[in-house]
């Protein structure tokens, strides 16, 4: 008998509209400025985009191999070997994805069985715990804290989030929505507990070239005794400002690449055949346009930084992704949640509460989230608006905790 119940309680949490579809609708009924979801307002790379023309009008419109068309696959390996070190054999360790999302989905679902329990990082993307819950898999969260310079979590918290049902650790860095980057301090703990553990690792690394501040994104597969089991996600979208090819891919053993590849043909099969080989261009030509735009976003995220910081309020920069947290309480609350809802309307800036992205929500009650990977005349006009907006605050009718 199918038990009903079980499949309702996984889903009741992810029914209706995500958050970023939420603040997208306000912000279109108030003709605000989006700032909420993270996509850029501008196309990638000239040579990528002509080169998804070039492949339809030369008949690449059926479908690809499962694993995706084998042109990218070389790109993804060679790319991986020479930014990072690691190799992997095209044929056998590679799979071209619809997005990380897919890959990450299929991860969860081929490598792991219900009932097992996945170590993440709080806050984590949403996808994640709606696909967690449809494999029918226990999510253990570790908080990231901020220590007043960075977001940071408690080394003996992870070691205590490791349990006999404990199958995998799924990372995500750089970190989506704090901007956090994951030093190599942090990643040979978590690399430890792995090996010490026998535990799979799957690493979304879908910023791992928007990264700023003089940093430089790790791979966990990289470090010693991680390669032979770390599962490497990332994507095309933010890579080159294609958010809308879905374009993604997995690295990692042949084992872990054929659990992908065996629940993927039964997801999508496969997608975006001339997406795919516009985006080999890319790898293997465009990554010079990648760093510049990795520049023009560091500039777009100090000037968002700056202009708030300068209108007193308090900004949590983090040194990656598109993304930087604001305190609400700099808007005489500690409701982010009411305050983004708020904000469409009263300031005409739309923006994403941190706290439908928080397992713990008082934690993450009075964080928003900003997206700065807009036009820079669109920063300053949000700027302006939500410096005009904490300024208007009124103590006796500001937005108060409901409880």
């Amino acid at each position: 008998m199918v038990n009903d119940a079980l499949i309702a309680a996984r889903l009741r949490a992810y029914t209706g509209l995500t958050i970023f579809s939420e603040m997208t609708a306000l912000a279109q009924a108030a003709g605000a400025v989006n700032l909420g979801q993270g996509f850029p307002d501008s196309d990638g790379p000239p040579e990528v985009l002509e080169a998804a023309r070039e492949a339809i009008a030369q008949g690449l419109n059926q479908y690809p191999p499962a694993t995706g068309l084998p042109l990218l696959r070389r790109a993804v390996a060679e790319r991986r070997a020479t930014d990072h070190g690691v190799a992997y054999d095209p044929d056998t360790e590679v799979v071209v994805t619809a997005g990380a999302t897919e890959a990450i989905a299929a991860a969860l679902l081929g490598l792991c069985e219900p009932g097992d329990e996945v170590v993440v990082f709080d806050p984590l993307y949403d996808s994640y715990g709606a696909c967690l819950a449809m494999a029918g898999l226990r999510r253990v969260p570790v908080l990231l804290e901020h220590d007043g310079t960075r977001f940071t979590f408690d080394p003996d918290a992870l070691r205590a989030a490791v349990g006999p049902r404990t199958r995998m650790i799924l990372l995500n860095t750089p970190h989506n929505p704090t901007g956090k980057v994951f030093d190599a301090d942090e990643l040979a703990l978590i690399a430890g507990l792995c090996i010490e553990h026998d535990l799979i690792a799957v690493t979304d690394e879908v910023y791992e070239y928007l990264v700023y501040d003089g940093l430089r994104h790790l791979p966990l597969a990289a470090l010693p005794g991680m390669r032979e089991r770390t599962l490497t996600i990332s994507s095309a979208g933010k890579t080159f400002s294609t958010t809308g090819w879905k374009v993604g891919w997995a690295c990692g053993p042949a084992r872990l690449v054929t659990a992908v590849r065996t629940v993927k043909q039964y997801l999508t099969f496969a997608s975006g055949t001339p997406f795919q080989a516009a985006v080999a261009t890319g790898l293997t030509e465009c990554m010079p346009w990648v760093e510049n735009l990795r520049a023009t976003l560091e500039r777009r995220r100090d000037l968002l930084v700056t202009g708030l910081r300068e209108a007193g309020i308090t900004v949590l920069a983090g040194n990656a992704t598109y993304f930087v947290q604001v305190d609400a309480r700099s808007f005489g609350t500690d409701d982010g949640d009411a305050l983004c809802r708020d904000l469409p309307a009263s300031a005409g800036v739309a923006a994403i509460p941190s706290v439908a992205l928080y397992d713990d929500k008082k934690a993450g009650r009075h964080l928003v989230r900003l997206a700065f990977c807009k036009d820079e005349s669109l920063l300053a006009t949000a700027t302006a608006r939500l410096a005009a907006r904490a300024r208007a605050t009124d103590p006796a009718t500001a937005l108060t905790r409901r409880d």
